[in-house]
């Protein structure tokens, strides 16, 4: 027999209501406690709203109204569990207001899992390397990539290529900017010459000659593109589903894009590292070189590289950025969200939702559950 589970921490309302007042925030469903001052900032409706919960029952709020959590927003809420409130748990814990108590009735299919979560065991040893445990897990892999964890990945046994896989934030614009301004300086110049023409050399005969004042319509249809690849490399790529029987298309699912959804705040896996997007940036161009003449490939490119810097840094601000409520970015940020935690198959735009809106592929509305 496995051994019993040790028994869960107990804490009384005046232990919690020092931790609050030294600046932890502290919430309660029923008589379970949760320490979420680590994951404020991460909060897709933003800081203010934790905060302002601090010390309360959420029960209500995760039910809704505006919306109700899904179960891997559920799930994800138990890696926060620190143990239960001593004495009645329908009181009021008191941090500058009144906490509410919960008049929620708990939910019958997911409480019994969520109470039996033990996040020292997994399909995985969270202790060794991942990429080849995964490449195991069959038909296993599509539901457990997909049930988001607060930790921090690691691929590969060896540390150099680990470290090829990770990178931090401002990589991005210190590597792939100043390439941005390169070539749009250069072929700019080349603009300005004259006797640029449209098509690579083999197809001169159907070429065109461009007139200076085409590079700029040239740049932002490279930015225009960049929006659309985005959107068809995150749908088709990274969110194909390998087949079971395939270790190999598994792990490179996994190392592609499964390790981001398996845990979406590993801040070191937000943005792509250089080394392997320097590989894909490579072909892209070759494949515009192959159609057009080298200014005319050259400020395209330009523009869509510059567009995919966009598309890095906004990624890496919805999971970590604190948008004000109401604003673009705030929107952006719950759509991309709820494709994190409920329509990992819908959602597919990170930058922009115009894709998602031609191809019909919104994160679906959830009807609010009417007042009783």
């Amino acid at each position: 027999m496995a051994p019993a589970p040790p028994p869960a921490a107990c804490f009384s309302a005046d232990e919690v209501q020092r931790r609050l007042a030294a600046g932890a925030c502290w919430v309660r469903r029923g008589a379970r406690l949760y320490d979420l001052t680590g994951f404020v900032r991460q909060h897709p409706g933003g800081e203010q709203l934790l905060w302002a919960r601090a010390g309360q029952d959420v029960s209500a709020d995760l039910d809704g109204p505006p919306h109700r959590h899904s179960a891997n927003a559920r799930r994800w809420l138990e890696q926060y569990y620190v143990g239960d409130l001593q004495g009645d748990p329908q009181g009021p814990l008191e941090n500058g207001s009144v906490a509410f108590a919960s008049t929620q009735k708990t939910d019958p299919v997911m409480e019994p899992k969520l109470k039996a979560v033990d996040w020292d065991k997994d399909l995985v040893d969270w202790q060794k390397p991942l990429l080849w445990q995964v490449g195991h897990l069959g038909e296993k892999y599509d539901e457990w990539v997909h049930q988001p964890v607060s930790r921090p990945i690691r691929l590969f046994h060896s540390d150099f290529v680990e470290a090829l896989s990770r990178t931090v934030w401002y990589s991005v614009p210190i590597v792939w900017v100043p390439l941005v301004l390169y070539f749009s300086w250069s072929y700019y110049g080349a603009f300005a010459q004259g006797n640029v023409q449209l098509l690579a050399p083999f197809a001169t005969e159907y070429s065109v000659a461009m007139p200076e004042s085409a590079f700029p319509g040239l740049f932002l249809l490279g930015l225009f593109l960049w929006s659309l690849l985005e959107y068809l490399i995150h749908r088709f790529l990274f969110h194909m589903k390998p087949p079971s029987d395939c270790a190999y298309l598994i792990m490179l699912h996994f190392a592609m894009h499964g390790q981001h959804h398996k845990a979406p705040f590993d801040t070191s896996r937000l943005v792509f590292p250089p080394a392997p997007a320097s590989l894909m940036i490579a072909f892209f161009y070759l494949l515009l070189r192959l159609v057009l003449s080298a200014a005319v490939a050259g400020t395209v490119f330009a523009g869509s590289l510059l567009g995919y810097v966009i598309y890095d840094l906004t990624h890496y601000y919805l999971h970590f950025g604190s948008p004000h409520k109401g604003s673009y970015l705030y929107h952006l940020k719950a759509h991309h969200v709820k494709h994190h935690f409920a329509h990992h198959q819908s959602g597919f735009g990170i930058s922009s939702k115009l894709w998602d809106h031609f191809f019909h592929t919104l994160t679906p509305e959830e009807p609010h559950p009417k007042a009783q």
